[in-house]
């Protein structure tokens, strides 16, 4: 019996060594993997993890929200969501390069998914620089073309175009929703765990005196943006009187007189 026990005793010291999360069963099983899990949550959410050390908040400790939160951010970073959309370019921003002015660059966004999307941007220099449209939702299919308007600062030691590297990004976030929606951007604070990256993008400056088939590619894009505004901001055409049953009763008649009466109603107020 003490052989028995003694090579019983070795080969579960060896068991012991040799003992992984996903060999173990029952029980043991799904303690060790669920260690695993928040741990594998504090190293991939270490910033996460500052922010509540410092406000002396501990997150998932023993709470079911806790853990269940930790599972979802580790599942997020592993298997991070499809992108929705698709940025021409890529992955950059080309400015060209005029020192002391404000320049402009642009991008196109095309909504790749089969639902509707909110996208905004995110930038590191928020006071420098802005975007036309700053968030929008874009319908399945729907594409359209972002200008980003940023100021250049004054070279230093004389240093060429291809030479200058900006600190500034730029990134996109997206979020899917229900279907046409007024923009809104309280969308993204409202749905936080649901909002994707979909991309960061780095500056490039271009060099104007230099023609190049990506200066051409920025200038062309920069006037489809303009031509898309100026679109927009035009009153829909007319399509004429509108036609109620047989006889010509034409609407816009009543439409003239409920504001001629709704101007005198703020008038008689006015004069009060």
């Amino acid at each position: 019996m003490a052989d028995v026990r003694s090579s019983s005793e070795g080969r579960g010291g060896v068991w012991r060594l040799c003992r992984m999360p996903f060999w173990s069963s029952g029980t043991g099983a799904a303690s060790s993997s669920q260690s695993s899990i928040h741990q594998a949550s504090r190293n991939s959410l270490g910033q996460s993890g500052r922010i509540d050390g410092q406000t002396g908040q501990r997150r998932g400790g023993g709470g079911g929200g806790g853990s269940g939160s930790s599972v979802s951010s580790v599942a997020r970073i592993l298997f991070p969501a499809r992108r929705r959309l698709k940025l021409d370019p890529a992955s950059k921003l080309y400015f060209p390069y005029e020192p002391g002015k404000q320049v402009r660059s642009a991008v196109r966004i095309k909504n790749t998914s089969k639902s509707h999307v909110a996208f905004k941007f995110q930038t590191t220099a928020p006071k420098s620089c802005f975007m036309r449209p700053p968030g929008a939702i874009l319908s399945p299919g729907e594409s359209l073309i972002a200008t980003v308007f940023k100021f250049v600062e004054q070279p230093e030691n004389n240093e060429k175009p291809q030479d200058q590297k900006s600190k500034v990004k730029f990134k996109i976030v997206s979020l899917k929703v229900k279907g046409p929606m007024e923009y809104i951007p309280e969308l993204f604070e409202e749905q936080k765990d649901q909002v994707a990256v979909e991309q960061i993008l780095r500056v490039v400056f271009l060099d104007i005196s230099r023609p190049s088939p990506r200066l051409d590619k920025l200038n062309r894009q920069l006037a489809d943006a303009e031509a898309a505004l100026e679109a927009r901001k035009k009153p829909p055409e007319d399509a004429g009187p509108r036609i109620v049953g047989e006889g010509l009763v034409i609407d816009e008649w009543k439409e003239r007189r409920e504001r001629y009466l709704a101007r005198q109603q703020v008038e008689v107020v006015d004069s009060g």
